[in-house]
Formats: structure tokens, sequence, C-alpha cells
């Protein structure tokens, strides 16, 4: 359960990182009280988990012809439809989490959110390796 609990964080984090520096990603910015951002942030970053662990092998099995024909640079496709489900999933529920253009916004965002998470993982230690 904390595994889960660190990888939302990390999720939450590299999401928060993505909104801030993709012009076209807005997470939680219509929100009112910063308190209603944090939790409008974790619950988007946790369903952004759910749909990496069910949705995502799917996507990245069926894509593998064109992982290996682009060396492994579709990834980022695959990971920015992810951000794509993730929006399409937040919106009835109304959490304010919003992409502009699929190209732009969403890869952006993927290769920002890569990257956070990456560094994130490096950084915290993994319980589940003991």
């Amino acid at each position: 359960m904390s595994n889960f609990l660190v990888k939302v964080g990390v999720n939450a984090v590299a999401l928060w990182v993505a909104a801030l520096v993709v012009s076209g990603v807005h997470l939680g910015e219509n929100a009112d009280k910063t308190s209603t951002r944090i939790l409008t942030i974790i619950v988007v970053a946790a369903i952004f988990g759910l749909v990496n662990a069910v949705v995502k092998p799917i996507a990245t099995i069926l894509s593998i012809p064109v992982i290996v024909l682009t060396l492994g640079l579709f990834t980022f496709v695959v990971n920015a439809f992810m951000l794509q489900i993730t929006e399409w999933i937040a919106q009835p529920l109304g959490l304010d989490f919003t992409i502009d253009s699929f190209f732009w916004s969403a890869v952006f965002a993927a290769v920002v959110i890569t990257l956070v998470s990456l560094l994130l993982n490096m950084l915290l230690p993994d319980h589940e390796r003991r």
C-alpha cells in the first residue's frame, strides 16, 4: 500500500510540474483554495496511475512494431495517450484537468512527466527491492 502511495505522490509531482512547464496542460487552476487544488492534483495522479496500470500495457503491446521502428520514441505518444485518457476520465468527475491539444501539449507533457518521474524514482528508495 505504501508503494502505491509513493507512486501516486511521484505522479502528482510530475503532473504538477508538467502543468507548470507546458502551457497547454491545466491542472487545478480554477480552484479557489490551495487545499482544493492539491486534492485535485492527487486525485488526477491516482487516476493517471490506474490508467497506466490497466491501459498502458495493452497500448504498449499493440504498438510494439511502431515503438521498434521509432527506436522507442513512440513511447512518448503512448504516454500522451495515457494523459488524454486521464483527462477523459477526469472531466466527467468534475476534476479541473484539461489538455489543449494532443500533439503539442500532451506529448510535451508526457516528456516532462517521464523526466520528472525518472528523477524522483532515482532519488526515492524502492522498498520492494529488499
